[in-house]
């Protein structure tokens, strides 16, 4: 029994061996160039041996019969044709069309998708859906490197956003970037953009600001009630002075809660240090990067204010994926509609 064993494990060996060396001696071939193929066909051709011209060039049959039958005398025949179709598929995007687009982000190289797709709807009469116009801007090189993904942070708990406009409002400050400023103004003065989000409707209001301070937002609670024509149930901020006190080192009540006492509002602060949880309001001040602060240019606090009036109307017009493409303002005229 042992002695079987001994023998089929010696023969396990040897034949294990001779795989290797098979696998070591066999040459893997890459596609065989012009000269090649033009070598085969040509010893086919005189001696009509298929096998023998299939062995001596470490072809296949199928691949010598299609040389055979594209080869005219030159080498240049034999190339590897693209499978490409000749004409373009009838739903695709026209020369016209691609031409709209690239006019458009070469007048505004910071604009985005859902801009891009809205002014061509309203402008062009154009009727296509945002995924075609994504993959239309992938072709013609619009986003630089696409493969770079952004990692989105997960709760545990999920958010409900209101469906009814006046039900919850977001509310944050942003620093003016000092790249904006222009030389009149000294380099130690800082400006602060005020921000308020209606939570169904997208819709904001802004107002700016020499100083963040609890003063500054009362007032722009109350600019932000005359603006929208409506009180809030509820508003969230962070814990940030200019919202609130911390009890431990100030006793008496914060301006901000003595208004919202008065007016019948909810203050819900969000926990200290987690800022997405008032992401809307924060990827907004994203959005302001992008569209207004990396190309604006003022010289005094009214300048500021008045461009970023300009600017409010503008945004508040700009179709939103998370509306299903509406824009801020039609979204709240449609919640208005079902509420009334």
């Amino acid at each position: 029994m042992n002695l079987q064993k001994q023998n089929y494990t010696k023969g396990l060996e040897s034949l294990m061996n001779s795989i290797t060396q098979n696998s070591k001696n066999t040459k893997r071939y890459l596609p065989h160039e012009l000269k090649t193929r033009e070598n085969a066909v040509k010893m086919y051709r005189n001696c009509n041996d298929i096998g023998y011209v299939c062995r001596k060039y470490h072809i296949s049959r199928s691949s010598l019969w299609r040389w055979n039958k594209k080869y005219d005398g030159t080498k240049e025949s034999l190339e590897d044709k693209s499978h490409r179709p000749l004409s373009k598929h009838p739903s695709s995007h026209t020369d016209e069309e691609i031409k709209w687009i690239q006019d458009l982000i070469r007048r505004n190289p910071h604009i985005t998708l859902n801009e891009i797709w809205y002014k061509l709807k309203i402008n062009k009469g154009y009727t296509r859906k945002p995924a075609s116009l994504y993959r239309i801007l992938r072709k013609i090189g619009y986003y630089n490197n696409p493969e770079i993904k952004g990692t989105s942070k997960r709760h545990n708990q999920e958010y409900h956003t209101p469906t009814e406009i006046g039900k919850k409002w977001q509310i944050d400050v942003k620093y003016v970037p000092k790249e904006c400023k222009t030389k009149d103004i000294p380099n130690d003065k800082n400006y602060y953009q005020y921000t308020c989000i209606d939570e169904a409707s997208r819709e904001r209001y802004l107002y700016w600001y020499e100083e963040h301070t609890p003063e500054n937002t009362v007032d722009f609670v109350k600019r932000s009630i005359r603006y929208y024509g409506y009180k809030t149930e509820e508003i969230q901020t962070d814990n940030g002075m200019e919202f609130t006190y911390n009890q431990a080192q100030i006793k008496k009540e914060h301006p901000m809660d003595v208004l919202l006492k008065e007016l019948g509002i909810k203050h819900h602060k969000i926990r200290p240090r987690t800022p997405e949880h008032n992401g809307k309001v924060e990827r907004s001040h994203r959005n302001d990067n992008e569209r207004f602060y990396s190309y604006l240019k003022f010289y005094s606090l009214e300048d500021l204010r008045k461009q970023g009036s300009q600017y409010l109307k503008r945004s508040n017009r700009i179709p939103m994926a998370v509306l299903e493409y509406l824009t801020p303002k039609e979204k709240r005229a449609e919640l208005e509609k079902k509420c009334a």
